[in-house]
């Protein structure tokens, strides 16, 4: 069963719960959810979900990877597929594909998303696809033991341990530096 418009609605509530001064900027997710059956589809070009993952190992340091196709340094996730259940289950699966970790060595540190960014997403001529927004729904994640990292070479070229306070999205960067200090 695949993760549901309830079940993206439900996460969203739960998220607007703890943090009401997102809500403005979320509106076209919350119009999403009312207009398309199907959120998480990624021929949706009005925009749709996607997973990400904020994975923080034993010293505060959080796992970035080197996205091949943007060329940049990334938190990892992507798409929601048709396996997926829930969203942290896809962020899950987004975090072991792109880096090889060990899904047993990982713990979600929250249910709720630390983290909902709605960003643009550029026209991709060669996969014929116009320009769209895409939601990342964020899960903060606890590496609980050692585990090696090996690389989905296709997508990702490189990875690095970098501080909390290193994370380019000032919100994210905030809630994840609060949640060392919770710890």
């Amino acid at each position: 069963m695949a993760v549901t418009a309830d079940h993206v609605r439900s996460t969203l509530d739960a998220y607007l719960d703890a943090h009401p001064e997102d809500k403005g900027q979320l509106a076209p997710l919350v119009e999403l959810l009312d207009e398309v059956p199907d959120v998480t589809s990624r021929s949706e070009f009005r925009g749709h979900v996607t997973a990400g993952a904020v994975l923080m190992n034993a010293e505060g340091r959080v796992l970035h990877i080197h996205h091949n196709a943007l060329e940049k340094w990334l938190l990892p996730g992507g798409h929601v597929e048709a396996e997926d259940v829930t969203l942290s289950g896809a962020a899950l699966r987004e975090l072991v594909e792109e880096t090889g970790l060990d899904g047993g060595a990982v713990a979600l540190a929250h249910p709720a998303p630390v983290h909902i960014d709605l960003h643009p997403i550029p026209a991709n001529d060669a996969k014929g696809e116009p320009a769209h927004f895409h939601v990342d729904v964020r899960f903060l994640f606890r590496l609980e033991r050692a585990a090696d990292v090996e690389l989905q070479e296709e997508e990702v070229s490189g990875y690095a341990w970098r501080a909390a306070a290193q994370i380019a999205d000032s919100t994210l960067r905030d809630r994840v530096l609060r949640s060392l200090t919770a710890a």
